[in-house]
C-alpha cells in the first residue's frame, strides 16, 4: 500500500502518548478514590480498573483515531474495479484447417460455441465486433451491443483457403479506429503502394500519428483465435506492432494440435501446425496474454477467463474513504458500548 501524503503518518506517533495519558488518568482516579471515598467506593474503583470491559471503549476509540490518521495520509491500494472497456473485436480464423476434429465436434464449431458463450458473459453495454479471416480478412459484424446480430454473424462463417493472420489483425484495428486510415495497403512494399488521389493533391498532409505505450488504450481490445500458421498476407508481428503503437492489447488464443495434423479440404490435403511462438509474441508485444485451448472445454474456459479479464481490472485507487468509514464505525461502537455499560461516553 502506498500513501499520497505519507507525512501524515508521523501523527501515528501520538497514539502511544494517548495510551499513556489514559493509563495515567486511571491511576490518578484510583488515588483520588483511596484518598476521599469510602471503602465501598474504593472497591468499586479498583474493580472498575481491573475490568476488561472498562477498557474496550477507549481501545476502540484509539483504533478509530489510527484509522482517521491513515485516511488523512490518503492510502492507495490495488483493487479490482469494473473495466472501462467499451469495444472488443473478435478476430476469428475461418481457414480450412478449422474443420479438423481434434477439438470436438470440430475446431470451427467449438470456436463458434465458445464465442457465443463469451457474448453471454459480457455486460450488455460492451460493444463487440467480429472479423473473420482466412486467405483474406473481412468484417463480419461492425461493433454493436446487439447480441442477436453477433450470433448471426458467428453462425454465418464459411471456411476458406489460406491463413492471413496479420490481415485479420489489421482489419480488427481498422474496425476499432475507422477514421485512422488503417489498411492492408500500408504494409505493401513501397514500390507497389498507390499514389495520392488527384483530389487530395496539394492538400496539407495529415499529422503523423504519435505512438503510445503498449497496452495503454483501455477502451478497446482484440481477441484473435487461430489454429494454424500464417500462409499469406501481412506479417502478424508487423500488425502487432501497429496495435502496440496504438496501445491496443491483442489477446491470442491458439486452438488445435501443437505438433501438427494432416487434414483434407475440398479434395486436397495439407499439414497444419499451431504457431504458438508467433501468437505468444503478438500477445507479449501488445502487453496482453496468450491462451492455448486443446479441447472444446479448454476453449470455453479460455473465453470465460477473457470475459473476467476484460470486464474487471486491477487499478491503483485511493481508499481513504474506506478508512474514514471504518473510523466512524469504531467511534460509534465505542460511544455506544460506553453508554450501554457505564451510562456515559468514555
Amino acid at each position: 500500500m502506498n500513501f499520497l501524503w505519507p507525512q501524515f503518518l508521523w501523527l501515528l506517533l501520538a497514539l502511544p502518548l494517548l495510551m499513556l495519558l489514559y493509563l495515567w488518568l486511571l491511576a490518578r482516579k484510583k488515588k483520588m478514590a483511596i484518598r476521599y471515598a469510602s471503602l465501598s467506593i474504593v472497591r468499586e474503583a479498583m474493580g472498575m480498573g481491573q475490568s476488561l470491559r472498562r477498557h474496550i471503549p477507549p481501545f476502540l476509540f484509539l483504533l478509530a483515531m489510527a484509522a482517521l490518521l491513515l485516511a488523512a495520509a490518503r492510502p492507495m491500494a490495488v483493487v479490482m474495479l469494473p473495466s472501462n472497456q467499451q469495444t472488443i473485436v473478435l478476430a476469428m480464423d475461418v481457414s480450412g484447417s478449422m474443420r479438423a476434429a481434434d477439438v470436438q465436434p470440430n475446431r470451427l464449431v467449438a470456436a463458434q460455441n465458445a464465442a457465443k458463450s463469451f457474448l453471454k458473459e459480457l455486460p450488455r453495454t460492451v460493444k463487440v465486433g467480429i472479423v473473420a479471416f482466412a486467405g483474406s480478412a473481412q468484417v463480419a459484424q461492425l461493433p454493436t451491443v446487439n447480441r442477436e446480430d453477433l450470433v448471426t454473424a458467428i453462425d454465418s462463417f464459411q471456411l476458406q483457403r489460406g491463413t492471413a493472420t496479420g490481415n485479420g489483425l489489421v482489419v480488427a484495428l481498422a474496425t476499432l479506429f475507422p477514421d485512422a486510415g488503417i489498411g492492408i495497403d500500408d504494409f505493401a512494399p513501397k514500390s507497389t503502394q498507390r499514389g495520392v488521389p488527384i483530389e487530395q493533391a496539394g492538400k496539407t498532409p495529415q499529422k503523423d500519428f504519435v505512438p503510445v505505450a503498449p497496452g495503454s488504450y483501455t477502451s478497446a481490445a482484440i481477441i484473435m483465435l487461430t489454429d494454424g500458421q500464417r500462409t499469406t498476407g501481412v506479417d502478424p508481428l508487423d500488425a502487432a506492432k501497429l496495435a502496440a503503437d496504438r496501445g491496443v492489447r491483442v489477446y491470442t488464443v491458439g486452438v488445435g494440435t501443437v505438433d501438427g495434423e494432416t487434414i483434407g479440404f475440398e479434395g486436397w490435403s495439407m499439414r497444419v501446425r499451431l504457431d504458438e511462438e508467433t501468437l505468444k509474441a503478438i500477445a507479449n508485444k501488445t502487453q496482453a496474454e496468450y491462451f492455448y485451448a486443446g479441447t472444446a472445454s479448454d476453449l470455453k474456459r479460455v473465453y470465460e477467463t477473457l470475459s473476467s479479464r476484460l470486464t474487471v481490472e486491477k487499478k491503483e485507487t485511493e481508499v481513504s474513504a474506506l478508512f474514514a468509514l471504518g473510523a466512524a464505525v469504531l467511534m460509534l461502537l465505542s460511544a455506544g458500548l460506553s453508554l450501554l455499560w457505564f451510562n456515559r461516553i468514555l
